[in-house]
C-alpha cells in the first residue's frame, strides 16, 4: 500500500506544472494563450505561486484571462521617501514620439473595433496604418519617405510586442495584427483623454515639420 502511495505521489508531481517553466518565459516576455495553451493552463493553475515568487523580485504578474495574455511588470514605487527603492529588474523602454503616436492611434483603433462587436482580431494593412498617421502630418509630406518611416515605426512596435506581422503570399501587402496586450499599457483613463493628447501630437508634429522645412 505504501508503495502504491509513493507511486501515486510521484505521478502527481510529474504531472504538476513546473514553477520555473512559467517564471522563466514570463521574465523573457509575454505568455499568450493562443501561442501555448498548455503553458497558459499551467499558469492559471499556479498563478498564486507565481505571484508570490515574482514579488520577491519586486515584480507583479499581470494576467488577463479574457484577453489571454500575461506578463510581468515592476511593482509601483513606494510613496514613502524613507522606504528604500529596489533596482528595476524590468527596464523601462523610452519610446520615440512617432512610436508613441502610433501606439495611441492603434489603441484608439482597437477600442473602435471592439465597440463594433465584430471579430476578436484586429488586422490592418500597412497602408491602413500609414493612413492613421497621415492625418497628423502637414500636407505635402513626401510619400516615399512617409512609407519608409511607417515601416520603421511598425518594426519597432512589432519588436515591442504590440503588433504581430502576419504571413502573406508573394506580392501581397504587409499585414499586421494588433495584439490585445496593448490595452494593458494604454488604459481607459488614458484613452478618455485621447482627443486632447492627439491635438498636442498634431501641434508637435507640425512644429517638427516646420523645423525640417527651414
Amino acid at each position: 500500500m505504501m508503495q502504491e502511495d509513493l507511486e501515486a505521489s510521484a505521478a502527481t508531481a510529474a504531472a504538476s506544472p513546473d514553477l520555473s517553466a512559467l517564471v522563466i518565459p514570463l521574465l523573457k516576455g509575454v505568455i499568450y494563450q493562443e501561442a501555448d495553451a498548455g503553458l497558459w493552463n499551467a499558469l492559471l493553475t499556479l498563478q498564486s505561486r507565481v505571484r508570490d515568487y515574482v514579488a520577491v523580485l519586486n515584480l507583479e504578474l499581470v494576467l488577463d484571462e479574457a484577453e489571454g495574455y500575461a506578463f510581468l511588470r515592476s511593482r509601483p514605487e513606494p510613496d514613502d521617501a524613507s522606504t528604500p527603492r529596489l533596482p528595476r529588474l524590468v527596464a523601462r523602454r523610452p519610446l520615440s514620439f512617432p512610436v508613441s503616436l502610433l501606439l495611441a492611434l492603434l489603441r484608439k483603433k482597437l477600442a473602435e473595433f471592439d465597440a463594433s462587436g465584430g471579430d476578436t482580431r484586429l488586422v490592418l494593412a500597412r497602408d491602413e496604418v500609414a493612413e492613421l498617421m497621415r492625418v497628423f502630418l502637414p500636407e505635402g509630406s513626401n510619400e516615399a519617405r512617409l512609407i519608409d518611416q511607417i515601416d520603421a515605426h511598425l518594426g519597432k512596435v512589432i519588436e515591442l510586442g504590440f503588433l504581430r506581422r502576419l504571413k502573406v503570399g508573394p506580392g501581397q501587402p504587409t499585414m499586421v495584427e494588433v495584439r490585445r496586450i496593448l490595452k494593458a499599457f494604454v488604459d481607459a483613463q488614458w484613452l478618455a483623454e485621447f482627443d486632447q493628447r492627439l491635438a498636442g501630437y498634431r501641434a508637435l508634429l507640425a512644429g517638427q515639420q516646420g523645423v525640417v522645412d527651414e
